[in-house]
């Protein structure tokens, strides 16, 4: 069961009533919308919100600043803790009642079916194959990401690695920077950031974008600072507020999207992909009993 903490007793709702004739009239557009979606709030990027406000990103940044937090991402994760009346809760398992482990396992199994059915219906099938033929293209393929998105970058390089040697996968975010400065025309970087917001990606990208790389990304928004870089985007399902950062639904959603490209690459490369995939079959055969 999932723990919530108030973090420093700030009641950012309460905070944005009090404060509201101190807005600028931007800000009063953002809150106005905050204080009345506040289911959906949580789940939007800074761009999806300022394009619902009818104003720019930065005046929601400035909201933001206004309400003395951080920035955005501090403000979604306070924003959820109010909507959902968060209070610090810790159980133990006898505390669990008997139907919970009855009802559980078919809940987080249609969770991850709507991941996948989601992330099925947002596909669009000519980006796909956009992407496919870059990888094909591409002398040498950059695998990124950070946080939870990492694991995901380190499964597509594991796949493809089995059927072409082309493929790395940078796991230190400050060394993605240095290898996205190196990469040429010919190089495909590839993006992998659920919010698409995170700033060490968005360096990543826009550095090997300025030396002509290709840069393609799997993510949730459609519009994000992420997105502005990139040749192609990928779109994942499921919803995801800042309390739920880093859920399976999301993974189910990006592994999803990962398998479907490496099929579809196999596929078209079917000859080099077999050859490649016996010889690393063969090449661990010892490693078993």
């Amino acid at each position: 069961m999932r723990t919530i903490v108030k973090m420093n007793n700030i009641n950012v709702i309460e905070r944005i009533h009090s404060s509201y004739n101190k807005f600028t009239k931007a800000e009063k557009k953002v809150a106005n919308y905050c204080l009345r979606h506040r289911d959906q709030v949580p789940y939007l990027s800074i761009t999806d919100l300022a394009y619902a406000c009818g104003v720019g990103d930065a005046s929601v940044y400035r909201f933001c600043r206004s309400l003395k937090l951080q920035g955005y991402q501090e403000f979604k994760m306070r924003f959820s803790l109010c909507s959902e009346e968060a209070v610090q809760e810790d159980f133990t398992p006898n505390d669990l009642p008997d139907t919970v482990f009855n009802t559980l396992p078919e809940k987080i199994r249609s969770s991850h079916i709507s991941a996948i059915d989601e992330t099925f219906h947002l596909l669009n099938l000519a980006e796909l194959e956009r992407i496919v033929i870059l990888l094909e293209q591409a002398e040498h393929v950059y695998f990124f990401g950070v946080g939870d998105s990492l694991l995901a970058a380190e499964e597509a390089r594991n796949k493809f690695l089995r059927i072409t040697q082309k493929v790395n996968c940078i796991t230190d975010s400050h060394m993605q920077a240095v290898t996205a400065s190196l990469t040429t025309e010919k190089d495909l970087v590839f993006i992998i950031s659920y919010s698409g917001a995170t700033k060490d990606n968005l360096q990543t990208a826009k550095i090997a974008r300025e030396k002509g790389a290709r840069v393609v990304c799997i993510t949730h928004f459609q519009k994000s600072p992420l997105t502005a870089y990139c040749d192609v985007v990928l779109l994942c399902g499921t919803k995801e507020s800042p309390l739920d950062r880093g859920s399976m639904s999301e993974k189910t959603g990006l592994l999803f999207l990962i398998d479907l490209l490496y099929q579809c690459y196999y596929e078209r490369n079917q000859g080099e992909a077999e050859r490649n995939s016996e010889l690393s079959a063969a090449s661990v055969l010892d490693r078993s009993l």
